[in-house]
Protein backbone atom coordinates (compact mmCIF):
# COMPACT_ATOMS: atom_id res chain seq x y z
CA UNK A 1 0.00 0.00 0.00
CA UNK A 2 1.33 2.92 -1.30
CA UNK A 3 1.79 6.07 2.12
CA UNK A 4 0.76 9.55 0.92
CA UNK A 5 2.03 10.98 4.44
CA UNK A 6 5.54 12.58 3.34
CA UNK A 7 4.88 12.98 0.06
CA UNK A 8 5.08 16.69 -1.97
CA UNK A 9 2.22 18.61 -2.53
CA UNK A 10 2.56 18.17 -6.34
CA UNK A 11 2.98 14.49 -6.12
CA UNK A 12 -0.46 14.23 -3.91
CA UNK A 13 -1.95 16.75 -6.23
CA UNK A 14 -1.26 14.97 -9.33
CA UNK A 15 -1.60 11.32 -8.09
CA UNK A 16 -5.29 12.84 -7.27
CA UNK A 17 -6.15 14.38 -10.87
CA UNK A 18 -5.31 11.23 -12.63
CA UNK A 19 -7.28 9.08 -9.91
CA UNK A 20 -4.11 7.04 -8.37
CA UNK A 21 -5.58 7.78 -5.04
CA UNK A 22 -8.71 9.51 -3.70
CA UNK A 23 -8.61 12.72 -1.84
CA UNK A 24 -10.75 10.88 1.09
CA UNK A 25 -7.63 8.48 1.40
CA UNK A 26 -4.90 11.30 1.25
CA UNK A 27 -6.54 13.20 3.89
CA UNK A 28 -7.49 10.35 6.16
CA UNK A 29 -3.81 9.29 6.19
CA UNK A 30 -2.89 12.71 7.03
CA UNK A 31 -5.59 13.17 10.22
CA UNK A 32 -4.26 9.72 11.32
CA UNK A 33 -0.40 11.32 11.69
CA UNK A 34 -1.83 14.33 13.53
CA UNK A 35 -3.55 12.44 15.80
CA UNK A 36 -0.12 10.00 16.26
CA UNK A 37 2.41 12.85 16.72
CA UNK A 38 0.49 16.48 17.76
CA UNK A 39 0.71 15.55 21.93
CA UNK A 40 4.31 15.20 21.05
CA UNK A 41 4.55 18.52 18.14
CA UNK A 42 1.66 21.04 19.70
CA UNK A 43 1.12 21.88 16.01
CA UNK A 44 -2.23 22.21 15.70
CA UNK A 45 -5.19 24.36 17.62
CA UNK A 46 -8.00 22.59 16.26
CA UNK A 47 -8.19 19.76 14.31
CA UNK A 48 -11.24 19.45 11.75
CA UNK A 49 -10.80 15.83 11.13
CA UNK A 50 -14.72 14.77 10.15
CA UNK A 51 -15.47 18.33 8.33
CA UNK A 52 -12.07 16.95 6.28
CA UNK A 53 -12.88 14.07 5.38
CA UNK A 54 -16.39 15.50 4.03
CA UNK A 55 -14.56 17.99 2.11
CA UNK A 56 -12.64 15.86 0.93
CA UNK A 57 -15.19 13.83 -0.85
CA UNK A 58 -16.69 17.18 -2.28
CA UNK A 59 -13.23 17.66 -3.36
CA UNK A 60 -13.49 14.24 -5.41
CA UNK A 61 -16.79 14.72 -6.95
CA UNK A 62 -16.06 17.86 -8.81
CA UNK A 63 -16.13 18.41 -12.34
CA UNK A 64 -12.51 20.17 -12.62
CA UNK A 65 -10.72 17.56 -10.61
CA UNK A 66 -8.30 16.66 -13.59
CA UNK A 67 -7.56 21.13 -13.45
CA UNK A 68 -7.20 21.19 -9.92
CA UNK A 69 -2.96 22.68 -9.06
CA UNK A 70 -4.04 21.49 -5.31
CA UNK A 71 -6.02 18.36 -5.79
CA UNK A 72 -7.04 16.80 -2.43
CA UNK A 73 -3.60 18.52 -0.80
CA UNK A 74 -4.12 18.75 3.06
CA UNK A 75 -3.27 22.12 4.33
CA UNK A 76 -3.18 23.84 7.42
CA UNK A 77 -4.12 27.13 8.26
CA UNK A 78 -2.72 29.77 10.50
CA UNK A 79 -5.46 30.46 13.44
CA UNK A 80 -5.43 33.78 12.77
CA UNK A 81 -6.89 33.38 9.38
CA UNK A 82 -10.55 32.65 9.11
CA UNK A 83 -12.01 29.30 8.03
CA UNK A 84 -15.51 29.70 7.49
CA UNK A 85 -17.96 27.69 10.50
CA UNK A 86 -14.64 27.76 12.75
CA UNK A 87 -13.59 30.52 15.09
CA UNK A 88 -10.74 31.85 14.80
CA UNK A 89 -8.65 32.25 18.46
CA UNK A 90 -5.13 34.39 17.31
CA UNK A 91 -3.69 32.10 20.32
CA UNK A 92 -5.51 33.81 22.56
CA UNK A 93 -8.72 33.65 25.77
CA UNK A 94 -9.82 37.21 25.21
CA UNK A 95 -10.86 36.23 21.39
CA UNK A 96 -14.94 35.24 20.96
CA UNK A 97 -15.44 31.58 20.44
CA UNK A 98 -17.35 32.59 17.44
CA UNK A 99 -17.54 30.37 13.87
CA UNK A 100 -16.43 32.53 10.91
CA UNK A 101 -18.97 33.24 8.46
CA UNK A 102 -16.47 32.87 5.66
CA UNK A 103 -13.30 32.35 4.55
CA UNK A 104 -10.17 34.16 4.26
CA UNK A 105 -9.81 34.94 1.00
CA UNK A 106 -5.85 33.07 0.72
CA UNK A 107 -7.75 30.27 2.10
CA UNK A 108 -10.87 30.31 -0.15
CA UNK A 109 -8.16 30.41 -2.89
CA UNK A 110 -6.53 27.66 -1.35
CA UNK A 111 -9.88 25.43 -1.72
CA UNK A 112 -10.75 26.71 -4.96
CA UNK A 113 -7.25 24.81 -5.81
CA UNK A 114 -8.40 21.93 -4.80
CA UNK A 115 -6.76 21.80 -1.09
CA UNK A 116 -8.46 20.71 2.04
CA UNK A 117 -8.28 22.45 5.09
CA UNK A 118 -7.13 19.86 7.70
CA UNK A 119 -7.19 22.51 10.69
CA UNK A 120 -6.00 25.74 12.27
CA UNK A 121 -2.56 25.94 13.84
CA UNK A 122 -1.05 27.08 17.19
CA UNK A 123 0.53 30.93 17.56
CA UNK A 124 1.09 32.76 19.82
CA UNK A 125 -1.01 35.38 21.42
CA UNK A 126 -2.41 38.19 18.61
CA UNK A 127 0.57 36.48 16.52
CA UNK A 128 3.17 38.68 18.60
CA UNK A 129 6.26 36.72 19.61
CA UNK A 130 8.60 34.32 17.94
CA UNK A 131 8.00 31.75 19.83
CA UNK A 132 4.77 29.77 19.72
CA UNK A 133 2.94 29.09 23.54
CA UNK A 134 -0.01 30.07 25.49
CA UNK A 135 -3.45 28.72 26.14
CA UNK A 136 -3.69 26.71 23.39
CA UNK A 137 -0.29 24.92 24.01
CA UNK A 138 3.40 25.31 22.88
CA UNK A 139 4.15 24.29 19.42
CA UNK A 140 7.53 22.40 19.42
CA UNK A 141 10.74 22.22 16.70
CA UNK A 142 9.71 18.84 15.00
CA UNK A 143 13.29 17.83 14.77
CA UNK A 144 14.12 18.76 18.46
CA UNK A 145 10.89 19.03 20.36
CA UNK A 146 12.93 20.99 23.59
CA UNK A 147 13.17 23.72 21.15
CA UNK A 148 10.40 26.47 19.88
CA UNK A 149 8.80 25.95 16.34
CA UNK A 150 9.47 29.76 16.35
CA UNK A 151 6.99 32.36 15.88
CA UNK A 152 4.05 33.11 15.33
CA UNK A 153 2.99 30.73 12.28
CA UNK A 154 5.38 28.27 14.60
CA UNK A 155 2.03 25.74 14.64
CA UNK A 156 1.95 25.94 10.45
CA UNK A 157 5.83 24.88 10.39
CA UNK A 158 5.70 22.47 12.57
CA UNK A 159 3.09 20.99 11.34
CA UNK A 160 4.70 20.71 7.73
CA UNK A 161 8.01 19.47 9.39
CA UNK A 162 6.62 16.62 11.17
CA UNK A 163 5.07 15.05 7.91
CA UNK A 164 1.07 16.37 9.24
CA UNK A 165 0.29 18.20 6.45
CA UNK A 166 2.53 18.91 2.89
CA UNK A 167 2.07 22.46 3.22
CA UNK A 168 0.51 25.50 5.04
CA UNK A 169 0.02 28.53 5.35
CA UNK A 170 1.14 31.69 7.82
CA UNK A 171 2.03 34.89 7.89
CA UNK A 172 4.98 37.28 8.62
CA UNK A 173 5.06 41.04 10.66
CA UNK A 174 8.58 40.70 11.19
CA UNK A 175 9.25 37.58 10.63
CA UNK A 176 6.37 35.12 11.86
CA UNK A 177 6.49 33.08 8.38
CA UNK A 178 10.32 33.17 8.33
CA UNK A 179 11.58 32.15 11.93
CA UNK A 180 9.81 29.36 12.43
CA UNK A 181 10.33 28.29 8.66
CA UNK A 182 14.25 28.43 9.54
CA UNK A 183 13.99 26.53 13.08
CA UNK A 184 11.84 23.94 11.64
CA UNK A 185 13.80 23.29 8.27
CA UNK A 186 11.32 24.38 5.62
CA UNK A 187 10.90 27.21 2.64
CA UNK A 188 9.15 29.87 3.60
CA UNK A 189 8.28 32.91 1.32
CA UNK A 190 6.61 36.43 3.19
CA UNK A 191 6.08 38.30 -0.34
CA UNK A 192 6.46 42.10 -1.26
CA UNK A 193 3.65 44.22 -0.35
CA UNK A 194 0.16 43.75 -1.89
CA UNK A 195 1.16 40.49 -4.10
CA UNK A 196 -0.62 38.44 -2.42
CA UNK A 197 -4.04 39.60 -0.13
CA UNK A 198 -3.18 40.50 2.91
CA UNK A 199 -6.52 41.13 5.43
CA UNK A 200 -4.70 40.15 8.89
CA UNK A 201 -6.05 41.98 11.99
CA UNK A 202 -6.84 45.12 12.30
CA UNK A 203 -4.72 46.69 9.24
CA UNK A 204 -2.07 44.19 9.17
CA UNK A 205 0.12 46.10 10.91
CA UNK A 206 0.35 48.86 9.23
CA UNK A 207 0.98 46.93 6.03
CA UNK A 208 3.97 45.48 7.16
CA UNK A 209 2.22 41.58 7.58
CA UNK A 210 1.90 39.18 4.48
CA UNK A 211 0.11 35.78 3.58
CA UNK A 212 2.79 33.17 2.35
CA UNK A 213 3.35 29.54 1.74
CA UNK A 214 5.18 27.34 4.31
CA UNK A 215 6.85 23.82 2.33
CA UNK A 216 9.23 21.28 2.29
CA UNK A 217 10.30 21.90 -1.40
CA UNK A 218 10.74 24.61 -3.83
CA UNK A 219 8.62 23.35 -6.34
CA UNK A 220 5.38 22.96 -3.57
CA UNK A 221 6.40 26.69 -2.47
CA UNK A 222 5.98 27.92 -5.88
CA UNK A 223 3.31 25.83 -6.40
CA UNK A 224 1.44 27.42 -3.15
CA UNK A 225 2.69 30.45 -3.88
CA UNK A 226 0.96 30.57 -7.90
CA UNK A 227 -2.50 30.30 -5.93
CA UNK A 228 -2.06 32.16 -2.89
CA UNK A 229 -0.94 35.33 -5.67
CA UNK A 230 -3.81 34.03 -7.94
CA UNK A 231 -0.82 34.02 -10.58
CA UNK A 232 1.31 31.33 -12.62
CA UNK A 233 4.63 31.49 -11.51
CA UNK A 234 6.78 28.71 -13.68
CA UNK A 235 9.78 27.44 -13.09
CA UNK A 236 12.09 29.06 -15.65
CA UNK A 237 14.11 27.04 -18.41
CA UNK A 238 17.30 28.92 -18.26
CA UNK A 239 18.71 30.25 -14.77
CA UNK A 240 19.40 33.83 -14.68
CA UNK A 241 22.48 34.84 -13.87
CA UNK A 242 22.24 37.41 -10.83
CA UNK A 243 24.42 40.18 -8.83
CA UNK A 244 23.87 38.66 -5.31
CA UNK A 245 25.67 40.29 -2.09
CA UNK A 246 26.28 38.13 0.62
CA UNK A 247 26.20 40.16 4.72
CA UNK A 248 26.72 38.36 7.68
CA UNK A 249 26.32 41.76 9.60
CA UNK A 250 22.95 42.03 12.09
CA UNK A 251 21.06 44.88 10.65
CA UNK A 252 20.47 45.89 14.91
CA UNK A 253 23.14 47.21 17.10
CA UNK A 254 24.22 45.10 19.50
CA UNK A 255 23.00 41.80 18.20
CA UNK A 256 25.49 39.35 16.62
CA UNK A 257 25.05 36.44 14.56
CA UNK A 258 26.80 33.03 15.50
CA UNK A 259 29.40 31.39 13.85
CA UNK A 260 26.70 28.12 12.82
CA UNK A 261 24.53 31.08 10.55
CA UNK A 262 27.54 32.80 9.29
CA UNK A 263 29.22 30.15 7.87
CA UNK A 264 25.77 28.67 6.51
CA UNK A 265 25.28 32.24 4.53
CA UNK A 266 29.08 32.34 3.35
CA UNK A 267 28.79 28.59 1.86
CA UNK A 268 25.40 29.23 -0.03
CA UNK A 269 26.96 32.13 -1.40
CA UNK A 270 30.26 30.07 -2.80
CA UNK A 271 27.31 27.50 -4.29
CA UNK A 272 25.56 30.59 -6.21
CA UNK A 273 29.01 31.83 -7.34
CA UNK A 274 29.85 28.62 -8.78
CA UNK A 275 26.40 28.58 -10.12
CA UNK A 276 27.19 31.33 -12.25
CA UNK A 277 26.23 34.19 -10.31
CA UNK A 278 28.10 37.16 -9.41
CA UNK A 279 29.31 36.73 -5.98
CA UNK A 280 30.10 40.22 -3.40
CA UNK A 281 30.52 40.99 -0.27
CA UNK A 282 28.51 43.99 0.83
CA UNK A 283 26.43 44.90 3.83
CA UNK A 284 23.28 47.36 3.30
CA UNK A 285 23.39 50.42 4.26
CA UNK A 286 21.36 49.81 7.69
CA UNK A 287 20.57 52.86 9.57
CA UNK A 288 21.15 53.27 13.64
CA UNK A 289 17.63 53.62 14.00
CA UNK A 290 16.32 50.59 12.36
CA UNK A 291 16.10 48.44 15.95
CA UNK A 292 13.89 51.28 17.45
CA UNK A 293 11.53 51.72 14.30
CA UNK A 294 11.24 47.74 14.29
CA UNK A 295 9.93 48.32 18.05
CA UNK A 296 7.22 50.78 17.34
CA UNK A 297 6.25 49.55 14.70
CA UNK A 298 6.01 45.79 16.18
CA UNK A 299 4.14 47.05 19.29
CA UNK A 300 1.97 49.52 17.95
CA UNK A 301 0.54 46.67 15.71
CA UNK A 302 -0.21 44.77 18.51
CA UNK A 303 -1.90 48.02 20.26
CA UNK A 304 -4.39 48.00 17.42
CA UNK A 305 -5.39 44.36 17.28
CA UNK A 306 -5.82 44.31 21.37
CA UNK A 307 -8.36 47.29 20.64
CA UNK A 308 -11.71 45.69 22.00
CA UNK A 309 -10.53 42.88 23.40
CA UNK A 310 -10.47 42.20 27.01
CA UNK A 311 -7.49 43.09 28.84
CA UNK A 312 -7.89 41.04 31.63
CA UNK A 313 -7.47 38.06 29.29
CA UNK A 314 -4.31 38.86 27.84
CA UNK A 315 -1.20 37.24 28.27
CA UNK A 316 1.17 39.70 30.92
CA UNK A 317 3.59 40.17 27.60
CA UNK A 318 0.75 41.18 25.37
CA UNK A 319 -0.63 43.61 27.61
CA UNK A 320 2.58 45.32 28.29
CA UNK A 321 3.37 44.97 24.60
CA UNK A 322 0.18 46.75 23.25
CA UNK A 323 0.70 49.24 26.16
CA UNK A 324 4.13 49.97 24.88
CA UNK A 325 2.66 50.49 21.20
CA UNK A 326 0.36 52.43 21.98
CA UNK A 327 2.61 55.57 22.42
CA UNK A 328 3.73 54.73 19.32
CA UNK A 329 0.31 54.62 16.73
CA UNK A 330 0.24 57.90 15.79
CA UNK A 331 3.81 58.21 14.36
CA UNK A 332 3.91 55.11 13.00
CA UNK A 333 0.56 55.54 10.73
CA UNK A 334 2.07 57.74 8.81
CA UNK A 335 5.03 55.24 7.50
CA UNK A 336 7.70 58.15 7.58
CA UNK A 337 10.50 56.21 9.06
CA UNK A 338 9.61 53.03 6.12
CA UNK A 339 9.58 55.58 3.35
CA UNK A 340 12.94 56.88 5.12
CA UNK A 341 14.00 53.41 5.20
CA UNK A 342 13.24 52.48 1.66
CA UNK A 343 15.25 55.27 0.47
CA UNK A 344 18.08 54.71 1.82
CA UNK A 345 17.88 50.68 0.75
CA UNK A 346 17.01 51.37 -3.01
CA UNK A 347 20.42 51.89 -4.27
CA UNK A 348 21.58 49.07 -2.60
CA UNK A 349 19.29 46.83 -4.22
CA UNK A 350 19.49 49.50 -7.60
CA UNK A 351 23.32 47.76 -7.72
CA UNK A 352 22.77 44.28 -6.41
CA UNK A 353 19.60 42.23 -7.26
CA UNK A 354 19.50 39.88 -4.21
CA UNK A 355 20.92 40.15 -0.93
CA UNK A 356 21.92 36.75 0.50
CA UNK A 357 22.21 36.60 4.99
CA UNK A 358 21.55 34.26 7.48
CA UNK A 359 17.97 33.70 8.20
CA UNK A 360 18.34 33.70 12.05
CA UNK A 361 21.09 34.86 14.12
CA UNK A 362 21.29 31.68 16.82
CA UNK A 363 19.12 28.70 17.29
CA UNK A 364 15.56 28.74 18.50
CA UNK A 365 15.04 29.77 22.26
CA UNK A 366 13.41 26.61 24.30
CA UNK A 367 9.88 25.41 23.75
CA UNK A 368 8.53 27.18 27.48
CA UNK A 369 5.79 28.98 28.97
CA UNK A 370 7.39 32.32 27.32
CA UNK A 371 3.83 33.91 27.41
CA UNK A 372 4.03 34.04 31.58
CA UNK A 373 7.75 35.46 31.74
CA UNK A 374 8.14 38.77 31.38
CA UNK A 375 7.74 41.26 28.54
CA UNK A 376 11.88 42.73 28.52
CA UNK A 377 12.82 38.89 28.57
CA UNK A 378 10.57 37.90 25.67
CA UNK A 379 11.71 40.97 23.29
CA UNK A 380 15.23 40.20 24.12
CA UNK A 381 14.78 36.73 23.05
CA UNK A 382 13.13 37.48 19.90
CA UNK A 383 15.59 40.22 19.26
CA UNK A 384 18.49 37.79 20.12
CA UNK A 385 17.66 35.04 17.22
CA UNK A 386 15.99 37.01 14.76
CA UNK A 387 17.43 40.47 13.90
CA UNK A 388 17.55 39.77 10.48
CA UNK A 389 13.74 39.62 9.35
CA UNK A 390 12.21 42.94 10.41
CA UNK A 391 13.77 44.88 7.69
CA UNK A 392 11.75 43.54 5.30
CA UNK A 393 8.67 43.98 6.36
CA UNK A 394 9.28 47.94 6.84
CA UNK A 395 10.46 48.29 3.35
CA UNK A 396 7.58 45.71 2.28
CA UNK A 397 10.19 43.81 -0.31
CA UNK A 398 10.02 39.89 -0.39
CA UNK A 399 12.40 38.05 1.68
CA UNK A 400 12.59 34.41 2.03
CA UNK A 401 14.18 31.23 3.42
CA UNK A 402 15.71 28.22 2.53
CA UNK A 403 16.89 25.40 4.17
CA UNK A 404 20.63 25.25 4.21
CA UNK A 405 22.94 22.56 6.58
CA UNK A 406 22.45 21.58 9.90
CA UNK A 407 23.17 23.38 13.08
CA UNK A 408 26.18 21.65 15.39
CA UNK A 409 22.66 19.96 17.45
CA UNK A 410 22.14 18.31 14.39
CA UNK A 411 18.79 20.77 13.83
CA UNK A 412 18.24 22.69 10.35
CA UNK A 413 19.77 25.36 9.39
CA UNK A 414 18.82 28.10 6.98
CA UNK A 415 19.87 31.33 4.92
CA UNK A 416 17.77 34.29 3.79
CA UNK A 417 17.67 35.72 0.12
CA UNK A 418 15.63 39.15 0.12
CA UNK A 419 14.79 40.96 -3.29
CA UNK A 420 13.30 44.22 -4.83
CA UNK A 421 9.55 44.63 -4.99
CA UNK A 422 8.29 41.77 -7.75
CA UNK A 423 11.64 39.47 -7.68
CA UNK A 424 9.30 36.90 -5.71
CA UNK A 425 10.14 34.82 -8.62
CA UNK A 426 13.64 35.10 -9.15
CA UNK A 427 14.04 34.24 -5.65
CA UNK A 428 12.53 30.92 -6.05
CA UNK A 429 14.94 30.53 -8.81
CA UNK A 430 17.61 30.75 -6.75
CA UNK A 431 16.02 28.76 -3.70
CA UNK A 432 15.70 26.09 -6.40
CA UNK A 433 19.62 26.27 -7.34
CA UNK A 434 20.48 26.25 -3.76
CA UNK A 435 18.22 23.14 -3.22
CA UNK A 436 19.62 21.32 -6.30
CA UNK A 437 23.12 21.74 -5.33
CA UNK A 438 22.66 21.03 -1.14
CA UNK A 439 19.39 19.33 -0.68
CA UNK A 440 17.74 18.77 2.76
CA UNK A 441 16.35 16.43 4.47
CA UNK A 442 12.27 17.51 4.41
CA UNK A 443 10.72 16.28 7.51
CA UNK A 444 11.93 15.36 10.85
CA UNK A 445 12.45 12.06 11.78
CA UNK A 446 9.18 11.44 14.34
CA UNK A 447 7.54 7.95 14.44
Amino acid sequence: MTSWVGRTAAEIAAAVREKRVTPREVVAEHIARIELLDARVGAFRHLRAAAALVEADEVASRADLAELPLAGVPVAVKDNLSVRGESTRNGSAATPDTPAGRDHVTVARLRAAGAVVVGLTNVPELCVFGTTDGVHGIARNPWDTARTAGGSSGGSAAAVAAGMVPIAIGNDGMGSLRIPAANCGLIGLKPGHGTIPADIGHGDWFGMSENGPLATTVEDARLMFSVLAATDVVRAEEPVARTVAVSVRSPLVGVTVSRPYAAAARQAAVLLASAGHRVRRADPPYPLWLGTTALAHWTAGTAVDAEGLDRRRLARRTRVHAAVGRRFVGSVRGGARREQLRERLEPFFAEHDVLLTPALARRGPAAAEWHERGWLRNVWANTNYSPLTPPWNLTGWPAMVVPFGVLPSGVPCAVQLVGRPGAEAGLLELAGQLEELRPWRRTAPLG
